[in-house]
C-alpha cells in the first residue's frame, strides 16, 4: 500500500508515519472498539497543564481523509465503522469503552468533559461524561484514585454534585467486565431516577 510523503512524520529526527496513517495501518488488527479508543486518543485536544501540549495528535478530518484515500486496504471497513463512532473529549481508553457500551445498550450517548456551570454561572469540574439534562456525572476511577489525596479530592467531588444537585455516578473496573453491563445498568438506574424514559 502507497505510503506517502506527508504521511511520514520525524520523532527525534527519526521518520515514522503519522497518526493518521498509523491509525488506519491499525485498522488491519484491532477490533472496531479498540479502533474507537486508538482515535479517540488521537483527537483529544490534551491538557497544557499536564501535558506541556494542547494540540491535537490528528482531526476527525485527518483520519476521514486516510480512509478516503487508500481505497481498498485492509481493514477499511472496519475503519469506516470506528470513525462514526470516535469523539472529541474522552481522556482515557476506558472512558471510550464505557461510551461505546452505554451508546450500545440503548442509553443517549453522553457529553465528555464538559465542565458544570451552575445557576450563576460559575464553572465547576469536567465530569468524564455527562448528562447535563439529567444532572448526571459520571466518573471512572482509574487505579489512581486509591492514592490518599486523590481519596479526600474525590470525596470533596462527591460533596461538591451533592452540593449543586447532580448525581455522582462512579464506575471502576469491576464494572467494565462482560462488556460493561455492570456500569450501564448503574447509569442506567440514575437516569431512570431522574425522569429518563428509553425511546423518548
Amino acid at each position: 500500500m502507497k505510503l506517502y510523503d506527508d504521511e511520514i512524520t520525524l520523532l527525534d529526527g527519526i521518520p515514522i508515519t503519522t497518526p493518521e496513517r498509523t491509525w488506519l495501518d491499525l485498522a488491519e488488527m484491532l477490533t472496531v472498539d479498540e479502533l474507537v479508543v486508538a482515535g479517540d486518543s488521537c483527537v483529544r485536544v490534551p491538557r497544557l497543564e499536564f501535558e506541556g501540549r494542547d494540540v491535537p495528535l490528528c482531526s476527525l478530518q485527518d483520519l476521514q481523509r486516510m480512509i478516503d484515500r487508500h481505497k481498498g486496504k485492509r481493514g477499511l471497513r472496519k475503519a469506516k465503522e470506528a470513525i462514526t463512532l470516535i469523539r472529541v473529549g474522552s481522556d482515557s481508553p476506558q472512558e471510550s469503552l464505557l461510551r461505546l457500551a452505554m451508546v450500545r445498550a440503548g442509553l443517549p450517548e453522553p457529553e465528555l468533559n464538559v465542565p458544570i456551570i451552575d445557576d450563576a454561572g460559575t464553572r465547576h469540574h469536567e465530569p468524564d461524561l455527562s448528562y447535563r439534562k439529567y444532572r448526571i456525572g459520571i466518573e471512572y476511577e482509574g487505579e489512581q484514585h486509591g492514592d490518599e489525596g486523590q481519596i479526600v479530592r474525590d470525596i470533596a467531588r462527591s460533596e461538591k454534585y451533592t452540593a449543586l444537585g447532580w448525581t455522582e455516578v462512579r464506575i471502576s473496573k469491576r464494572h467494565m467486565h462482560d462488556d460493561a453491563k455492570a456500569a450501564v445498568a448503574k447509569v442506567r438506574a440514575a437516569l431512570l431516577q431522574a425522569g429518563w424514559r428509553p425511546g423518548r
